[in-house]
């Protein structure tokens, strides 16, 4: 599971990478990625009228989909999404703060190792510049 800061559940957040988000394609995967602005807290002011740290990013989110168009079986759709979440916890200390980001699941994801997982999501991941240093 990954940790509570780091998921994305609300439709809305959903609907907002898949209208206003970055795409990048894989064989078997499918990165979509907003980058938010700067989370500005308390207007950057503490009680004294001093000034407090500067804005900062809001973690980044995940949110997985894998459609029924993958597979009409739960079992297979869940087994998926557990490997994409076992290769997102390798790379979580590595993504850049301040983006949501949805992977999605292609068909062709039936046949995949966990190896195969993990290296197209952290290509598609750097392609979209959210992984750290690139």
């Amino acid at each position: 599971m990954l940790p509570q800061e780091h998921r994305l559940k609300h439709w809305r957040d959903f609907k907002a990478v898949y209208q206003k988000g970055i795409r990048r394609y894989g064989r078997h995967l499918t990165v979509r990625g907003l980058h938010l602005p700067r989370v500005n807290h308390e207007d950057g002011l503490r009680s004294d009228n001093s000034q407090v740290n500067p804005p900062t990013p809001s973690p980044t989110r995940i949110g997985i989909s894998v459609s029924q168009k993958v597979s009409k079986k739960a079992v297979i759709r869940n087994r998926l999404k557990r490997r994409i979440r076992a290769a997102l916890r390798q790379l979580l200390p590595r993504l850049t703060p301040g983006w949501h980001v949805i992977v999605g699941v292609r068909p062709s994801a039936l046949e995949c190792e966990y190896a195969q997982f993990l290296q197209e999501l952290e290509q598609l991941l750097v392609d979209a510049e959210v992984i750290n240093g690139h």
